[in-house]
């Protein structure tokens, strides 16, 4: 039980996200379909709240001592994520998000993404279907490439 708890706030991690969660749960030999829905649970857990206050958090620590610089280093993120959507996207935006999100790359998680889906004054329901859909994606490539990957190596290193 404690792994699969560890597992959920490793979800909820920014930046590593669903992404290095499910591969630490599928090298913990966890249950695949349970740690899938955990881990999906605890990267969406945040973002309603991202999406309703972050900004304004972010907006009002950019200028403060101590935090001014991580709290700019995320403003900025966000906006690039941001523009970089939108200029892609058009009016496609809904499934520009989905894809933004669900493909895992470095930095295009559901932080990320409901950052620029805040800043872009995105639809928030809409924004967050698009935000589920693409962290169910991305779990499902990050749980079929760590099986490959910790599948294979129990064959190499198996007796």
């Amino acid at each position: 039980m404690l792994n699969y708890l560890i597992v959920f706030l490793i979800s909820m991690i920014p930046i590593v996200e669903l992404r290095g969660a499910i591969p630490v749960a599928i090298g913990m030999g966890l249950d695949p379909v349970w740690s899938y829905v955990i881990c999906i649970v605890g990267n969406m857990l945040p973002v309603p709240i991202i999406y309703l206050f972050a900004r304004k958090v972010l907006l009002w620590g950019k200028n403060k001592k101590y935090i001014g610089r991580f709290f700019t280093f995320c403003l900025e993120k966000g906006e690039k994520g941001g523009r970089k959507l939108q200029a892609k996207a058009g009016r496609g935006l809904f499934i520009a998000l989905l894809l933004f999100v669900g493909i895992p790359l470095p930095g295009t998680g559901a932080w990320t993404g409901t950052l620029a889906a805040s800043f872009l004054d995105m639809d928030f329901k809409k924004s967050i279907i698009a935000v589920m859909f693409g962290v169910i994606i991305a779990g499902i490539i990050m749980g079929l490439a760590s099986m490959g990957v910790f599948g294979g190596l129990k064959v190499l290193l198996a007796p």
